[in-house]
């Protein structure tokens, strides 16, 4: 397999170059990032197909990674309940190392083949579930096991890699190889990679959580009102979606204790979105 993830820089001397063109090389390599991802839009696509699919039926969906990658994992997965008013255990993001390592590096942890089964294994998992492992090289032990081991119990599985023809690509039975280049900064993933990942995540959630029914119109409108900021927010789509005026709105919101029912419930909702 060739690493372009571990290939040289496009730039040399970078302690040499001016704060500016630092920005700039930076941003040109970003570019590049989009892409590839388009590239690759029809093996999301299967991806998300079979995850709508599972989760319909009871399934979950867990992401599985180390470092950066299963940081990623564990953004996307923990965004979904605030956004889309879902369970907290229907999408689940679990990293190398545990929850301590989120902030800080846990050593050794992703190298340990057998550790990613006993992590979901802690959560009940079963052939109902979708899994989807995270690792830019694609060689992340504590991923490749994590794949192999629900393969042999009948689980759905998917990964997002930053190189081809990688080891957990041949694991996963849907891959996704969204393949970036070389980083700013000799094998710094973080950069491109992590770039490629959050916006595949991006992807694969939102399209999931759209096709089972948690948006309306293009309204997120089973958000949970967590803070002032969302409560405004809610409001205003109430006013939107309807012949309501704000007062009225935030009524129906204190009422219905959701923006959904608010708009379902409110009176003249002849703006009622499709």
């Amino acid at each position: 397999m060739k690493r372009t993830t571990e290939a040289d820089s496009n730039y040399n001397d970078l302690e040499k170059m001016s704060v500016a063109d630092l920005l700039h090389g930076i941003n040109k390599e970003d570019t590049t990032v989009p892409h590839a991802v388009e590239k690759v839009i029809p093996a999301i696509e299967k991806v998300v197909t079979v995850i709508v699919e599972k989760i319909s039926k009871g399934g979950r969906l867990f992401y599985i990674g180390a470092g950066t990658s299963g940081r990623l994992g564990v953004l996307d997965a923990s965004e979904c309940p605030p956004t889309y008013g879902v369970p907290f255990d229907m999408v689940i993001g679990i990293i190398a190392g545990g929850d301590k390592a989120i902030r800080k590096a846990v050593e050794n942890a992703e190298d340990d083949m057998e550790k990613a089964w006993e992590d979901l294994s802690t959560y009940g998992i079963n052939d109902k579930d979708v899994v989807v492992g995270i690792a830019a090289s694609g060689t992340t032990p504590y991923v490749v096991g994590g794949l192999r081991k629900a393969n042999e119990n009948g689980l759905e599985t998917a990964c997002i890699v930053c190189n081809d023809k990688s080891a957990i690509a041949a694991e996963a039975k849907y891959p996704i190889e969204v393949v970036v280049g070389p980083e700013f900064v000799t094998g710094s993933t973080r950069m491109k990679s992590g770039t490629a990942q959050k916006l595949v995540l991006n992807m694969i959630s939102t399209a999931t959580m759209i096709r089972l029914g948690r948006v309306k119109g293009n309204k997120m409108v089973d958000m949970q009102m967590t803070n002032t900021k969302l409560v405004g927010r809610a409001v205003n789509m109430v006013m939107q979606s309807t012949d309501v005026d704000q007062e009225s709105a935030q009524k129906l919101l204190d009422k219905y204790g959701s923006v959904r029912k608010a708009i379902d419930n409110a009176p003249k909702n002849d703006m009622d979105l499709a």
